[in-house]
């Protein structure tokens, strides 16, 4: 659920002031095999992080609707979400794709995703503005017999969905920690000041975040020595950036959560004129990759990428049709699915930039 900006004085800045697109994109998608149900084989569309088809299984089956409900794109993840499960589903001949107007309010989603109960959908995929207060709905679907894909954003009750699929946040966090770890023992630092500039501070997926950083940290002998919260919005990350900069007058390394917010948290950085620290993002956005390759205090970011979706639209369409992963021995779907948490550095960063989003 996205929370509200605390209040602030002074005007804040917008994504067009901050000349940066913000959002989060990363690498890597489900390693289903499948393959194009159109005759040439084409994988259709143009969104290179739209998974590739492979195998018998995406050969043309069972006609069948997947209905999709997701928080409204204000956020540049987000839209890549959205964008990603619909061109998915682009690919299929037998699918017919029905989503419902996002939102960010939680009745509101509610109400959309009863709608497509009684619309009899065959699957339901859904990203929960908040998965315990969605956990209702996603059983009232399993108990109607319509199964649920629960994307990102886990429920908390293991019957309310049949399949979750999402990224590995303790790991995005262990992979941060181990960049800024490893970096500041290679230069010898003994006592870092290390700075991290969460999400929504609330959220588990935060929490698990912030555990996986601090625990690879701990591998070096080093702790965070400040954390705020900046609630996934350039106008905070911004504003808390330029508070933890004002109260620390010597930083060795920051770790932000969300690319997204980076654009806000980037243009304090840059207003302050300070460069005594690097900084490693999170989720892998555009923005990122290109500040990373032009150089400066933004050195990597940790994957969670969008191409999530795109694997749920695979996942619901063979639940619906009763099929399994064609790469598996096993005859039905998993009931969970992790992507790995990578990490982009300038080193690497023109092998992920085809994965890039603007949003």
């Amino acid at each position: 659920m996205r929370e509200q900006s605390p209040r602030q004085q002074g005007p804040r800045p917008s994504r067009r002031h901050l000349l940066l697109g913000g959002a989060a994109l990363a690498a890597g998608g489900l390693a289903a095999a499948c393959t194009s149900n159109t005759e040439d084989g084409d994988s259709g569309g143009g969104n290179p992080q739209a998974g590739t088809l492979a195998g018998d299984n995406d050969k043309a089956g069972k006609q069948v609707t997947i209905g999709f409900s997701a928080p409204a794109a204000d956020h540049g993840w987000i839209a890549a979400i959205a964008k990603n499960a619909e061109e998915q589903a682009k690919k299929y001949s037998d699918v017919t794709f029905k989503p419902v107007e996002p939102t960010n309010d939680i009745n509101q989603q509610i109400s959309a995703v009863e709608s497509l109960i009684e619309a009899k959908v065959d699957v339901l995929v859904i990203l929960p503005n908040d998965g315990e207060q969605l956990n209702q709905v996603g059983r009232k679907a399993m108990d109607a017999g319509v199964p649920v894909v629960n994307l990102d954003r886990v429920f908390p009750d293991h019957l309310s969905y049949r399949t979750w699929v999402g990224g590995d946040n303790y790991g995005m966090g262990v992979s941060a920690g181990h960049y800024i770890g490893k970096k500041l023992k290679d230069k010898g630092v003994a006592d870092p000041v290390i700075v991290e500039i969460q999400g929504i501070a609330t959220l588990p997926l935060t929490q698990d975040r912030s555990k996986g950083f601090a625990d690879a940290l701990k591998t070096y002998g080093f702790e965070v020595t400040a954390k705020q919260d900046a609630k996934f919005t350039v106008e905070s990350g911004n504003q808390v950036a330029s508070n933890l900069l004002q109260a620390h007058k010597k930083i060795d390394a920051i770790w932000n959560h969300d690319d997204d917010q980076g654009v806000g948290v980037l243009a304090a950085i840059k207003q302050s004129g300070r460069d005594e620290f690097f900084m490693v993002g999170g989720a892998g956005s555009a923005n990122a990759m290109r500040e990373i390759k032009a150089g400066g205090v933004l050195e990597a970011t940790v994957t969670y990428s969008p191409t999530m979706a795109s694997s749920a639209i695979k996942l619901a369409r063979l639940i619906a049709q009763g099929k399994g992963m064609s790469d598996l021995v096993e005859l039905q779907v998993p009931q969970s699915i992790t992507l790995a948490s990578e990490t982009i550095t300038k080193d690497n960063v023109d092998r992920y930039m085809p994965l890039g989003f603007e949003s």
